[in-house]
């Protein structure tokens, strides 16, 4: 089973607000932070470039990636009903698999803070080449809060599992084409009860496998 990290099991937005409210202080550049907040999901190049002319975002990118460790890692938290999701797969034998746009070593760091007990991690990836670590893994299915999750689990073959957390409520990802739409991931181990015969093979031991980015780093904010 699949997840997104940003609004699907990880509540980052005072972390990811946190962090471009420091970016607007260091360079005096007036950023939204709600705007901002209200878009999580796309490429941070995506949302750097409403705010940098494009010759300055390559470098507004390093700076937001050498800022999050320290700024917004400790201001990220669980979305209500994570741990029981994540929880509700393992008891079923299934694995789960952590699919995210962030940069690989800022998922990876959020995944340990938050504790989650999930057996691949994999960064750098947005909308649908996040279907190339899904088929890697064998997901039989994606959950996610963004239209782009939708994709994801398109093109790897996979049930798309919308939860309207995020941006996109459940009409929108409904309309979309999501699969299942959950109102969020307190209401996912009721529909993972009836879903196939379970939800991937082999349990593994509970502790987080890292895995390197599959193309590039697309990374989301």
């Amino acid at each position: 089973m699949g997840f997104d990290l940003d609004l699907t099991l990880a509540d980052t937005r005072a972390a990811i607000g946190a962090v471009y409210a420091a970016l607007a202080a260091e360079t005096g550049v007036p950023i939204d932070v709600e705007a901002v907040v209200a878009r999580i999901g796309p490429p941070l190049e995506v949302e750097l470039a409403y705010w940098f002319p494009p010759s300055e975002v390559p470098a507004m990118a390093d700076r937001y990636r050498a800022i999050y460790p320290d700024v917004a890692v400790p201001a990220t938290g669980l979305m209500p009903g994570a741990v029981e999701a994540v929880d509700a797969v393992r008891a079923r034998g299934g694995r789960v698999i952590v699919v995210s746009g962030k940069n690989q070593a800022d998922t990876e760091r959020t995944v340990r803070f938050l504790g989650l007990a999930v057996d691949e991690v994999v960064g750098g990836l947005f909308g649908a080449d996040k279907g190339v670590a899904l088929r890697r893994y064998g997901a039989g299915a994606y959950v996610g809060d963004h239209t782009g999750d939708v994709d994801a689990a398109r093109a790897a073959a996979a049930t798309a599992v919308g939860v309207a957390t995020g941006a996109f409520d459940a009409a929108a990802l409904t309309a979309y084409g999501a699969d299942v739409v959950l109102p969020d991931l307190l209401a996912f181990p009721g529909w993972l009860a009836g879903f196939g015969d379970g939800a991937g093979n082999g349990a593994g031991d509970g502790s987080a496998r890292v895995s390197g980015e599959l193309s590039g780093d697309g990374s989301a904010a």
